[in-house]
């Protein structure tokens, strides 16, 4: 069941579910506990980068559910106060360079 949280970029109280990227870095985390086992066994190179690979998809998956969500909600709804319509775009144009 989702937790009710206040977000505190955008002050509204919202039913927040977050379990689609808890799921995707709860398998990055897996992949990234075999990959430090692969590195302490010697295990072949190709093997290991291939992991890596997609330990690092799961994240950017997450990155990516956080993000329209982030888009979706907060940012949608400052759309009507001109000020803070200005700082969230300021904000996301920030994330995407950081994103990229």
């Amino acid at each position: 069941m989702p937790l009710k949280r206040s977000h505190k970029c955008c002050n509204h109280e919202e039913v927040v579910s977050h379990e689609a990227s808890l799921h995707r870095l709860s398998r990055a985390i897996g992949q990234l506990e075999g990959v430090k086992k692969m590195v302490s066994d010697g295990r072949y190179c190709v093997d290991i980068l291939t992991q890596l690979r997609a330990a690092r998809t799961a994240i950017k998956g997450a990155e990516t559910e956080i993000f329209k969500r982030h888009l979706e909600h907060c940012v949608a709804n400052s759309l009507t106060k001109p000020k803070e319509a200005a700082r969230k775009i300021k904000e996301v144009k920030k994330l995407l360079d950081f994103m990229g």
